[in-house]
């Protein structure tokens, strides 16, 4: 009888979590419910499920609603009538159009009208909703006669007092108004509880023809779904047979390239994945991955190909992937295996410049009615319901400022604020707006309206809606087409060095790179700045403490460095057995025998499952739950405990010592969502050597790739400062010279219009596109005749130097500047210039400071090109020691002056911890460690230069210095502004700094791994 529930998935409307709407219903003793959301099928998959597990029949519809008006109710009859209500809602969602006030002609859909809606004619397929209320009604003539056409309508929005009042807020958010400006259209009625079943159908018991009637519309609804039959499109050819027979032919056609036809080692494992992969039926899958690379390839883009996909050797032999499978031991059996059902799983990443060209084919080849993007629901989270919460009570701004950055604890003591947090705190978790997967794509066979609604967000592709756990669920292998500035590195590297020196460097042959004597030893020192990866400070000094020098170690560097491993204290106890191997033992023989190649620690997602296997002897089913789990694809913590006891058992079982088994299962635990794959470390490792290659035997150009794909961990500055430590000569923008992007001739860097701050896109775009069209620009008077600009954007191009050419100084072409335009309306100034030939003007020679241009370029690029930030100190002292030296000085008091590049926040159980990563004098990097105490007396004073004192650790051969004082050290005063004193240090606060803040608990204190062999 209820056919009109809402989830919390009726966004910013319905308050009932989709599970305990159907608890609240098989209580209420009903037998039938529909779920209508409105304008949405988010639930429906997952409402289906949670009805069967509780003998409710499941029905489920749509409630249409325009502009908060409810429309009507439909009700699927079968899957036929989901889509055409899916279609329907999918049009208009496009189409941005309105919905009509009375429903289309549908073939397989029951229609419920509201009475403030009610059509002049019902057709066969429309009925009229009465609520409980709405029944004294009937005692007119004109409404009786629809007697037959009337179904019970008990709306179910909310379950208690305090859910309705949260209801309230939640229109409130929507609606955009404080609480006390709803009115009573905005929100549902007091009613729109559930009540159990016998009530509700002794309330119509005076009208049992409305009874029937919604017995009979509950009678002929039967939507039946079929959760394992694969969702995906079937095949790429026109049959599974003739898929495998390609699949076959190509991965044979690729082996034969890479290995040769003397391998059997590889000849035998193609074999063995094909023969899984035709079992499995995934033969299309890899088809289609592969003709997307094709596509890829025909383009000349760089793509990637990692994940667990990696594993196998049909996809390097197709060329989805760069890793041999067989050089790192990788087993097929982590990405599909007969035990596990679950869908195969790509990444491919390419530039993030080209990732949509690649859409933009996959939607055309396969069918726009057929591809989208897997949806996502983005929660309430802390900050935004404090602030949302506080808005609907009337807050103002500074309010709602401190309600969302401070905890609650620290929150204001009144009535209000105590309200906001109560409802606050109940909203925690639910979805707040529906947005679209960063990279899932879904290829359906059957039109995907046939599952779901579609929603055109404005990236412009279509997503569905709901999650990519539910598209799993429901049948679905996404791809995943995702997108990385590091791909962009290498690639613009290899074209700028095509374009501006005819060099061509293959550098997708990755022996190129892995083998190459200079790069490992660039690796070993952490000299990896700009490198996808490993230009972080973390992940150098973890290069440096292992002297990471070949292909190995970096991929198992690229997994403990994973705040799960470095949290078990499993990174700490590798770094220590990999500097010193004749000082453990392997504290069992199961892991001396498989995990041998990582002194016997736990790295990879695949460890645990050997360790589970091969110590516990637990099933593969009970290995694959808690490598989802690690991976953050575990939704079940019930099933995941379930595991967990299993595996003690099994222990038990094969005589382990509890002490023993509870050690390796902390190590297991510890994994918990952050630890990778092997294929995942490996190709991220093939990719940080090739752009480690480019960083070593072309490094201006690497370096101008990087600041052109917007950088990487660092902000633009570390990376033109790297430029210039690699003789690059950095000049700032030019309007003959530069490009949009920073832009290279010879060693001669230009930066590129796009840096200069206050100068719109368009203008830097006209401006390189006339030069393009006719010529360089003569003088600044040519500049502004062919450009159409204001006196804003040619101060701005002035001041930065970009009409150095003319000979003439900044002063004076300020002055030609304002005699030219200031009399001039922008839409005048063309043709006055026409008619007027350019005058001569006699311009006195004004004196500059040499510093003027440096605070030029702090103001319009953040920081100064033409000196360092050290020549602009008031002091001449530069420290007593270089980072160069640091490694002579362990356990040494020493005094550095350094400038500011980045700082680390990290929480511990004494207080906020920072590392610091500084530039010496002589433009080297080196890192620092400033710990609670130190930071409340000598706290960060924001970018700039610092006086450091501190005591040097050498924690395997990398030094780090644990700060005991600091000082700012104080720049020149401005020169531009030295007759204004309330300006001569405003430039000075534009100086950047890098600040990563770490938003989690401190971590427990590590548990030290044994390193002698634990007794059975």
């Amino acid at each position: 009888m209820y056919l009109n529930c809402h989830s919390y998935h009726s966004l910013r409307y319905g308050t009932i979590p989709l599970t305990e709407l159907v608890q609240m219903a098989a209580a209420c003793g009903v037998k039938a419910m529909a779920l209508t959301d409105i304008n949405t099928v988010t639930g429906i998959y997952d409402f289906i499920k949670e009805c069967q597990a509780v003998n409710i029949k499941p029905i489920v519809g749509i409630e249409f609603r325009y502009h908060n008006k409810l429309l009507y109710i439909g009700l699927a009859k079968n899957a036929a009538g989901l889509a055409e209500m899916n279609r329907f809602l999918t049009q208009h969602n496009f189409d941005k159009t309105p919905l009509p006030a009375q429903a289309p002609e549908f073939h397989n859909v029951s229609i419920l009208y509201p009475v403030e809606n009610v059509p002049d004619i019902f057709r066969d397929f429309e009925f009229l909703g009465m609520r409980p209320e709405q029944l004294p009604l009937l005692f007119h003539p004109v409404w009786k006669s629809k007697l037959d056409k009337m179904v019970v309508l008990q709306p179910v929005t909310f379950r208690t007092k305090k859910e309705f009042n949260l209801h309230k807020i939640l229109r409130a958010i929507d609606t955009n108004i404080i609480l006390s400006k709803l009115t009573e259209a905005d929100y549902c009625r007091t009613s729109e509880t559930m009540i159990p079943l016998e009530d509700l159908l002794g309330k119509f018991s005076d009208y049992p023809q409305i009874i029937e009637n919604t017995e009979s519309i509950i009678a002929q609804c039967n939507f039946e779904f079929e959760f394992k039959t694969p969702k995906n499109k079937t095949y790429y050819t026109d049959s599974g047979e003739n898929d495998m027979q390609l699949l076959t032919s190509l991965a044979h056609e690729g082996m034969l390239k890479i290995y040769g036809d003397t391998d059997f080692l590889a000849q035998a494992r193609v074999e063995k994945e094909l023969k899984v992969i035709d079992e499995l039926k995934f033969s299309g899958y890899f088809l289609i991955t592969w003709d997307i690379i094709q596509y890829s390839n025909s383009m000349g883009f760089m793509h990637i190909g990692r994940g667990s996909g990696a594993n196998s050797i049909v996809s390097y032999c197709l060329g989805i992937t760069d890793i041999c499978p067989i050089e790192l031991d990788l087993y097929f059996e982590r990405f599909l295996n007969l035990n596990r059902k679950s869908p195969p799983d790509f990444d491919i990443d390419w530039s993030w410049k080209e990732r949509d060209i690649i859409l933009e084919y996959i939607f055309n080849r396969y069918g726009r009615d057929h591809v989208a993007f897997c949806g996502t629901n983005v929660e309430f989270k802390y900050r935004s319901i404090f602030r949302e919460v506080g808005k609907v009570f009337g807050l103002p701004k500074e309010e709602l400022d401190a309600l969302a950055k401070n905890p609650m604890q620290l929150h204001d003591n009144n009535s209000v604020v105590a309200l906001v947090q109560k409802y606050g705190m109940l909203l925690e978790k639910y979805p707040n707006q529906r947005s679209m997967h960063s990279c899932g794509i879904l290829i359906s066979e059957e039109p995907i309206t046939n599952y779901t609604v579609l929603e055109m967000p404005p990236k412009g592709f279509p997503i569905v809606l709901f999650d990519m756990h539910i598209a799993e669920g429901i049948g679905f292998e996404k791809f995943d087409i995702l997108s990385q500035r590091g791909i962009g590195h290498i690639d613009d590297t290899v074209k700028l060095l095509r374009k501006n020196r005819g060099i061509e460097v293959n550098i997708r042959n990755t022996a190129l790179s892995k083998n190459e004597a200079k790069c490992n030893e660039f690796l070993s020192t952490g000299k990896t700045i700009g490198c996808f990866y490993i230009e972080s400070p973390a992940m150098r000094g973890l290069l440096r403490r292992l002297k990471c020098d070949n292909y190995k170690i970096l991929v198992a560097a690229s997994s403990i460095i994973r705040p799960g491993v470095a949290q078990s204290g499993m990174m700490k106890e590798y770094i220590f057995r990999h500097n010193h191997p004749d000082q453990f033992e392997y504290f069992h023989e199961t892991f001396q025998e498989h995990l041998g190649e990582t002194y016997g620690i736990m790295v990879y997602q695949e460890d645990v499952i050997k360790i589970a296997l091969h110590f516990a002897g637990v099933p593969a089913s009970d290995g694959d739950v808690l490598r989802r789990a690690m991976s953050g694809k575990g939704r079940s913590m019930a099933a995941l405990q379930k595991v967990k006891d299993n595996f003690f058992a099994c222990c038990e079982q094969k005589g382990h010592p509890l002490a023993l088994s509870q050690e390796i299962y902390r190590q297991i635990e510890s994994f918990a969502g952050y630890s990778f794959c092997k294929a995942h470390s490996a190709s991220y490792a093939v990719e940080s050597y090739q752009s480690l290659y480019l960083k070593v035997h072309y490094p201006i150009e690497f370096m101008v790739a990087v600041i052109n794909n917007q950088g990487g961990f660092y902000r633009t500055e570390v990376y033109v400062h790297e430029a210039k430590m690699s003789g690059g000569i950095i000049n700032t923008p030019c309007v003959n010279k530069s490009e949009y992007e920073a832009t290279i001739y010879g060693i001669e860097v230009y930066l590129g219009l796009m840096q200069l701050e206050g100068l719109d896109s368009k203008t830097a775009h006209r401006i390189i596109a006339e030069r393009n069209r006719d010529g360089e620009y003569q003088s600044l008077e040519d500049f502004i005749n062919r450009i159409p600009i204001g006196i804003e954007g040619i101060q701005i191009l002035i001041f930065i130097g970009a009409f150095r050419f003319t000979g003439q100084t900044k002063n004076q072409l300020l002055v030609i500047a304002r005699l030219i335009l200031v009399n001039f309306k922008p839409e005048n100034r063309n043709l006055m210039l026409l008619q007027e030939p350019v005058k001569e003007y006699n311009l006195p020679v004004l004196e500059r400071s040499p510093f003027e241009d440096a605070f030029d370029e702090i103001e319009l690029l953040s920081f100064p090109v033409s000196c360092s930030p050290f020549d602009l100190l008031q002091t001449k002292y530069r420290g007593d020691v270089l980072a160069k030296d640091l490694l002579k000085y362990h356990k040494g008091t020493v005094k550095m002056l350094a400038y500011l590049i980045s700082r680390k926040h990290v929480p511990t159980k004494r207080g906020t911890m920072y590392f610091g990563t500084w530039i010496d004098a002589e433009g080297e990097f080196f890192d620092t460690a400033h710990f609670a105490d130190s930071l409340q007396k000598y706290p960060f004073q924001g970018g700039g230069c610092y006086l450091l004192l501190g005591t040097v650790e050498v924690d395997y051969h990398f030094p780090t210095i644990t700060i005991t004082k600091m000082a700012k050290m104080p720049f020149i005063p401005d020169p531009r502004y030295s007759n204004s004193t309330d300006r001569q240090y405003k430039a000075h606060q534009q100086i950047k700094e890098d600040v990563s803040m770490t938003h989690r608990a401190p971590y427990p204190q590590e548990v030290n791994l044994p390193r002698h062999k634990m007794s059975e």
